[in-house]
């Protein structure tokens, strides 16, 4: 079964790879999915489910495909669902991704072009992987494992039952969503589609770490207005937008940044700014695992706009707070079956998970905390993820798939 499983993860993984699914944070706001490379995925994957046999799929016209493997129990059970994105980030470019195989990797280096080398001694995991299968970029975008080695585990474990109908199992939705890595993935979610007790989202990464857990997160959109005047008559007259929103930044505090933490602490992320001398307009991201500690940045934003704008007098500031997704760690506790179910699992098949908080969030977070629905993440396999060096192992993405499908046996069992 194993080697069935990782030629198939492996194949999928790679075919899904190519298509450019990178999202847009800009074009959210008026088109889900942001981009129709994301759309390409979504029909392939349909399509390859309804191959499969799945008789229930669907594609929501929002950009998520929601199916459903009926139960061939003689009893009830919970069902369970397992959900991934297609989407790429763009942190660095995230379209025209090159994967390359390294089927016996030898330890050390690895020489991703002429510029750039994913270098072994800052990726100590790469070690456990010396002799085996190793997936890298080619130095130009990221690989995609965030979250297409998601995708490709979960339709392995379906493709598997598939076409071993004699496996014992409850019903299980499958869910492909588009522009998770924007944060609006689940705005337009169609709740009414699904009805799981439970879902796993599969969208983590290093071997055997799970979570339950994540930031509280919030999108803060800064926006400063100016006087234009012409340059040789400014004195007393022109307030530079641009040297407002520069005080602003600064004013960030640089310990509590993204590059500055790490664990429980939370940080502000100056993450886009456009504009001119006139009008400027920034994004800043705010992250924290304690929801006060949340809205106390966002007050702390506020008084940094009138602070900003008491010394620039003739010039303005607004701001605009948001919340993305909050944490999901009460429900987790509320519903403890999830965590159970999977720690069972991961016994089953002698994998000692580790449990760790997610310096992030998925479309699990909303789910759980819009819908009541426990949902833990579990990892892919994927490393340095969202950057050029990213790299994924295929036997860390073989444990994800056959904890898949322990979990569903698990599930069914009780």
């Amino acid at each position: 079964m194993e080697q069935a499983l990782s030629a198939d993860i492996l194949e999928r993984f790679l075919r899904y790879a190519v298509i450019d699914t990178m999202s847009d944070e800009e074009a959210v706001a008026t088109k889900h999915p942001s981009t129709e490379g994301q759309w390409d995925l979504l029909n392939l994957l349909s399509d390859e489910l309804q191959a499969m046999g799945v008789p229930d799929v669907q594609i929501d016209p929002n950009g998520v495909v929601i199916a459903h493997l009926p139960s061939n129990l003689d009893h009830e059970v919970p069902t369970v669902a397992f959900m991934a994105h297609v989407d790429t980030a763009d942190d660095v470019m995230g379209n025209h991704v090159k994967p390359r195989v390294i089927k016996a990797y030898e330890g050390g280096d690895v020489v991703l072009n002429e510029t750039y080398t994913l270098k072994a001694e800052d990726n100590p995991e790469l070690s456990r992987y010396v002799g085996q299968t190793i997936i890298v970029t080619d130095g130009n975008t990221l690989l995609g494992s965030d979250d297409k080695a998601g995708v490709a585990e979960i339709m392995s474990a379906v493709h598997h039952l598939c076409v071993h109908p004699e496996i014992k199992h409850g019903t299980i939705e499958i869910i492909f969503t588009s522009d998770e890595e924007t944060g609006a993935g689940m705005d337009k979610f169609p709740y009414e589609k699904i009805s799981c007790d439970y879902c796993y989202t599969i969208d983590g990464g290093k071997r055997f770490e799970v979570e339950s857990e994540c930031f509280n997160a919030a999108t803060v959109k800064v926006h400063f207005s100016g006087v234009s005047y012409h340059l040789g008559m400014a004195r007393g007259r022109l307030v530079n937008a641009l040297t407002m929103a520069s005080f602003f930044i600064n004013a960030l505090p640089q310990a509590e940044s993204p590059e500055a933490t790490d664990g429980r602490w939370g940080y502000y992320c100056a993450q886009n700014i456009t504009g001119t001398a006139t009008e400027v307009d920034l994004t800043v991201y705010l992250r924290d695992f304690d929801l006060e500690q949340l809205n106390r940045r966002i007050d702390a934003m506020k008084q940094l706009a009138e602070a900003t704008q008491a010394l620039y007098p003739k010039g303005t500031v607004t701001v605009d707070a948001k919340y993305v997704y909050y944490n999901m760690a009460l429900i987790a506790r509320s519903k403890p079956f999830a965590m159970e179910n999977l720690y069972e699992a991961g016994r089953c098949l002698g994998m000692e998970l580790e449990e760790v908080v997610i310096r992030g969030g998925t479309d699990g977070a909303r789910m759980a905390n819009e819908r009541n629905i426990p949902c833990p993440n579990i990892f892919t396999g994927g490393h340095n993820l969202h950057s050029r060096f990213e790299w994924a192992a295929l036997p860390a993405m073989e444990d994800a798939c056959a904890l898949v499908l322990k979990i569903i046996e698990v599930g069914s069992s009780k």
